[in-house]
């Protein structure tokens, strides 16, 4: 017999302790917040067999409404859908507010659009609060586990976004969006879980039934979400191993954080004596983090005292848990058993092994395997501001997108945004904007100077109009200014002199006036490039005309301004002269009529 280590009290006195915390995190006596929407869709929709409420899409964003297709058994019977054609912008998002801070499981279904005459299956990227978190690849619509996909979140900031990226190929569509509240300590898998972690259901499965199933089909509670569950019969493909159920009530069910629907323990996969070795394989991403949950319950009525089911479960060949007697565990037959381990993998698959040590066969209720997403840093929320004032400002086509955040997920930034991680903030800032020959018809708003980290800004080759912005003058670290061949109008601003970062200063094309600064003017030429050609009313420097008599056109209108006021002046003096005159004439014209003698 082999030497078995005491450690299951300690384990069993944590995962105690875990439940303990996930009561505290969870207040029962409310049910969580959850929204769902039906993508699409203009009226609230109620589906059959629970009756589940999804509210109609309205207010979220953009895009188109279309009816969908079914591509699966599991997708919900929703019958329209949202796509986003790539003319609207290649990031496309939904926002989601006033959501109350906390952990939430976000689950998204997939439809084709119900047109002939559109991409019938279109690849794009999901990302959830800026962390990519799905994939849709080719053949996803033929293969019912692809035609959702999930994840665990936390909000912060009593907001959610959901953005769909796409690839170039076909327009992404949505069928439907869950926000379901569940608790705040649920998955915690160790050290590496928190605020910072995105969990990314990649497997669940219930053993033993064959039958799929959601939480709510099985009996669960709110609090656990609504996740769903692939039925399988069997782990092995010529079907070696077995499945057994039982009606008896399976203890320690339903129990923070995770909350366990009961059924799920009423089946499960056991070893036979030509198999007795249960196996489990999956595809996975190499070099990543994945979180593995197993669970057991002694349901088998040929097991009823310790030391009769005992076995290892290995993963990728590595022992994860030894000498597993779920009896002895647990303390008694028809009770769960829940296991935890983070493991990292190297290749492309996950192999889960279960070898019994001594006595029968092993035995598994359910498999769930997360990966684990370390959350991107989001952009500094000031300069995602001054951006959305710029896309309104310079009327952006739709082409462009801009949604979301401009450099999150880092696969996909917004167009003509530079970007830079800033360590000492630990957040994204904006470096650069190229938006050079793009059509722009607006004016530069004065917010452009809450990009305080801009190097670079070239909006060259538009048509935008009004003045240089004061504000320019105040991005410190700005080198490279190009505005050129627009339709600019009024005087360069004085405060472009205090960059004295600048080492290109492109100003020509314009209708600039008066005259350039002498802080720009008298500048060393030393590896700096300046250009004010090609605007008539400039003047003041080498290769410009002199300023002497060719006034700005603001000064002519002052010239002009004083000499109207000047001449007034003139009129209304000679006027009251030739009032007075006329008064002294008269005056010395009754003198004389008085002493004239009768």
């Amino acid at each position: 017999m082999r030497k078995r280590f005491l450690l299951w009290p300690l384990l069993l006195a944590v995962s105690a302790s875990s439940a303990l915390l996930g009561v505290l995190a969870a207040d029962l006596s409310k049910e969580p917040f959850t929204i769902r929407i039906s993508c699409g869709s203009f009226d609230d929709v109620h589906t059959a067999p629970t009756n589940t409420l999804w509210y109609r899409d309205f207010g979220y964003t953009g895009g188109r409404f279309a009816n969908a297709t079914r591509p699966s058994f599991i997708v919900p019977p929703l019958k329209t859908l949202r796509y986003f054609p790539l003319s609207d912008g290649p990031e496309n998002c939904y926002y989601i507010n006033n959501v109350p801070n906390g952990h939430y499981q976000v689950r998204l279904f997939f439809a084709l659009v119900a047109d002939p005459n559109l991409d019938s299956e279109p690849i794009f990227d999901v990302s959830v609060e800026g962390t990519l978190f799905s994939s849709l690849l080719s053949g996803w619509s033929s293969d019912d586990e692809k035609t959702f996909a999930e994840a665990l979140v936390f909000v912060q900031h009593s907001s959610l976004s959901i953005c769909f990226h796409s690839t170039g190929h076909g327009d992404p569509s949505i069928l439907s969006i869950e926000v379901l509240q569940i608790d705040d300590n649920a998955y915690k898998f160790g050290s590496l879980w928190g605020k910072g972690t995105v969990l990314r259901t990649t497997k669940r499965l219930t053993c033993g039934s064959g039958k799929p199933a959601f939480d709510e089909d099985l009996n669960g509670i709110h609090w656990g979400g609504d996740r769903f569950w692939l039925g399988l019969k069997t782990l092995s493909s010529s079907s070696d191993d077995q499945p057994i159920s039982t009606e008896n009530v399976i203890a320690e069910t339903l129990l923070a954080p995770n909350f366990y629907p009961q059924s799920m323990y009423q089946s499960a996969i056991v070893g036979t004596d030509r198999q007795p070795t249960l196996s489990f394989e999956m595809d996975v991403t190499p070099n990543k983090n994945y979180s593995v949950w197993l669970h057991f319950a002694e349901i088998d009525n040929g097991i009823t005292a310790e030391e009769q089911r005992v076995f290892d479960v290995l993963i990728n060949g590595d022992t994860a848990f030894k000498d597993i007697d779920i009896i002895r565990m647990t303390g008694e037959r028809f009770t769960a058993l829940v296991l935890n381990k983070t493991v990292a993998v190297s290749g492309t698959t996950l192999k889960i092994t279960l070898q019994p040590v001594e006595g029968t066969h092993a035995i598994v209720s359910a498999i769930e395997v997360f990966d684990i997403i370390p959350a991107e840093m989001k952009t500094l929320t000031q300069e995602v501001t001054a951006l959305r004032t710029l896309k309104g400002s310079l009327g952006l086509p739709l082409r462009f997108g801009w949604n979301g955040d401009p450099c999150i997920p880092q696969q996909h930034p917004w167009s003509g945004v530079d970007c830079q991680f800033d360590n000492t903030k630990r957040q994204w800032v904006i470096d650069g904007l190229g938006l050079d020959n793009q059509g722009l018809r607006g004016v530069i708003p004065s917010d452009v100077s809450k990009l305080q980290h801009l190097q670079s800004i070239n909006f060259s080759g538009n048509s935008i109009k009004g003045n240089i912005p004061l504000s320019l003058g105040t991005i410190p670290g700005l080198r490279v200014l190009d505005l050129s061949f627009n339709e600019l109008n009024g005087s360069i601003p004085e405060s472009l002199g205090q960059l004295t970062s600048l080492q290109t200063l492109n100003l020509n094309g314009n209708d600039l006036s008066g005259r350039v600064p002498a802080s720009l003017g008298g500048r060393p030429l030393h590896r700096v490039r300046f250009n004010f050609t090609d605007n008539a009313g400039l003047c003041g420097i080498p290769g410009l005309r002199e300023c002497g008599p060719h006034l700005s056109v603001a000064a002519k209108i002052g010239m002009a301004f004083g000499v109207l006021v000047a001449f007034l002046f003139l009129v209304v003096f000679a006027a009251c002269w030739w009032k007075r005159r006329q008064n002294i004439i008269r005056g010395q014209k009754l003198a004389a009529a008085r002493e004239a003698p009768y």
